[in-house]
C-alpha cells in the first residue's frame, strides 16, 4: 500500500529533458531534500506498518561526477511521535540494502525500525537501487571510504538532527573501518561503530610472493567484475578495483591504507565506543582476525563478543550471524540493547575497560 504517491525518477543539474531537448536544472522539478547537496525522494512506501522512504544522492563530491547513492530510510507508519535514535547499516560485498531488510519487512534493519530507531540504509556504488558509475568497475573501498560514507554521515545528521551509529557487516564493516582510520568520518560523525564479521589480517601466502601476486593482477585487469551469482556469494557483483585493492593490502609490503595514509594506524587513534562481533563458525573472517581488528581500535570504550556455544550462542557463521532464525532471538536483542546504551556491557562480551552501568 502507498504511503504517498511515487516521485518521478530525479533529473540532477546538467541532465537532458526525457525527449532529448535542452538541458535544464534539477531545482525546477523539485526542491532538493537536503540543504547540503541535491538529494531526490525518489519513492515513498507504506510496507506493512513501516514507512519506506528512498532517497537518491549526486554530489558530485568524488573525481566520478556520475557517481549517484541509494539511500532507504525505515521507520514507523503510524508513529505519532518524531524520528528515534537514527542508525546507519552498511551491507557487505555482493549484497545490498535486502540483507537488512526483506520485501516481506523481515531483517535487522525492520527489527530496529519497530524498535523506534530511525534506520538508514545505504547501498554502494551499483549495488541495489544505487546505478552503476562510469568508473564502476575502479571502485574501491578507499572511494567509498573517502567520499561517500561522509557524504551519508553529513545527510542522515542534517535529517536525523543527531549523530547516528554505524553498523557495518563484513566489507560494510571494513569500509567503516578505513573511514574512521583514514580520518574521513569525523568523530562527532559516530554516536558509536559495530562491526559484524569484519577483519583485514587474514592472510594469503601465496600473495606474498611478488610474481603470483603481480601474474594474478594481470589476469584479473582483463575482467569487469567478480559475478556474485556464480560465485554462490550474492545476488550483486563486486568491481575488480576492489579486488586489486585487497591485493594491494594482502601483497609482500601492502598495508590496510590508501595513497594518502595508512588507516591501519590511524583505528588506534580512533575514540568512540566500539562493538567489534565474530561468529565462532566463521570462516571467512575467523575469530583471530575479527580480534585484531578490534585490538587496534584505539579508546577504552569498546567491546568484543564471540557468537560460539562457549558464549551461549549457536555456533554462527559469517552471514547466518546477523540473518537467521537463530540470529533474530539471540543477537538482535543485543544489538537493540547496545544501541540504546553502547557504554553497558553485552551479555558476553569482553569490555576493554569497566563499562559504565545502564541508566
Amino acid at each position: 500500500m502507498r504511503r504517498h504517491l511515487r516521485v518521478p525518477a530525479p533529473v540532477f543539474f546538467g541532465a537532458s529533458s526525457s525527449d532529448g531537448s535542452r538541458p535544464f536544472s534539477y531545482k525546477y522539478l523539485m526542491q532538493s531534500s537536503s540543504t547540503l547537496f541535491p538529494v531526490a525522494l525518489q519513492s515513498a512506501e507504506r510496507r506493512g506498518d513501516l514507512s519506506e522512504d528512498v532517497y537518491r544522492i549526486k554530489a558530485g563530491n568524488s573525481p566520478d561526477p556520475s557517481v549517484e547513492l541509494a539511500v532507504t530510510r525505515l521507520g514507523l507508519a503510524d508513529h505519532s511521535r518524531g524520528p528515534g535514535v537514527p542508525v546507519i547499516l552498511l551491507h557487505g560485498s555482493f549484497s545490498n540494502r535486502r540483507f537488512w531488510f526483506s520485501p516481506k519487512g523481515v531483517g535487522l534493519g525492520a527489527f530496529l525500525a519497530r524498535a523506534g530507531f530511525d534506520v538508514w540504509i545505504p547501498e554502494m556504488r551499483g549495488h541495489g537501487l544505487s546505478p552503476r558509475n562510469r568508473q564502476w568497475r575502479h571502485n574501491r573501498v578507499a572511494d567509498y571510504a573517502r567520499y561517500d560514507l561522509p557524504l551519508i554521515a553529513a545527510f542522515v545528521q542534517e535529517q536525523a538532527g543527531q549523530a547516528p551509529h554505524w553498523l557495518g557487516h563484513s566489507l560494510g564493516g571494513t569500509t567503516l573501518a578505513a573511514a574512521l582510520g583514514g580520518g574521513y568520518l569525523e568523530p562527532e560523525r559516530v554516536a558509536s561503530a559495530a562491526f559484524f564479521g569484519t577483519q583485514v589480517s587474514r592472510v594469503y601466502w601465496p600473495l606474498k610472493v611478488p610474481t603470483v601476486e603481480w601474474g594474478a593482477r594481470l589476469v584479473l585487469k582483463r575482467f569487469a567484475q567478480i559475478s556474485g551469482s556464480r560465485l554462490k556469494r550474492g545476488p550483486e557483483d563486486e568491481p575488480i578495483g576492489l579486488a586489486l585493492e585487497s591485493m594491494r593490502w594482502h601483497g609482500l609490503f601492502g598495508r590496510f591504507g590508501g595513497k594518502d595514509g595508512d588507516w591501519w594506524a590511524g583505528l588506534a587513534q580512533v575514540d568512540v565506543p566500539v562493538l567489534a562481533v565474530a561468529g565462532a563458525g566463521d570462516f571467512q573472517d575467523p575469530v583471530w582476525a575479527c580480534r585484531k581488528l578490534f585490538d587496534q581500535l584505539g579508546g577504552e570504550r569498546k567491546q568484543f563478543l564471540r557468537l560460539g556455544r562457549e558464549e551461549g550462542f549457536e555456533p554462527f557463521g559469517h552471514v547466518d550471524m546477523l540473518v537467521s532464525k537463530a540470529a533474530q532471538q539471540q543477537v538482535w536483542p543485543l544489538v537493540e540493547g547496545w544501541l540504546r546504551d553502547p557504554l553497558a556491557q553485552v551479555h558476553g562480551a569482553v569490555a576493554v575497560s569497566q563499562v559504565v552501568p545502564a541508566v
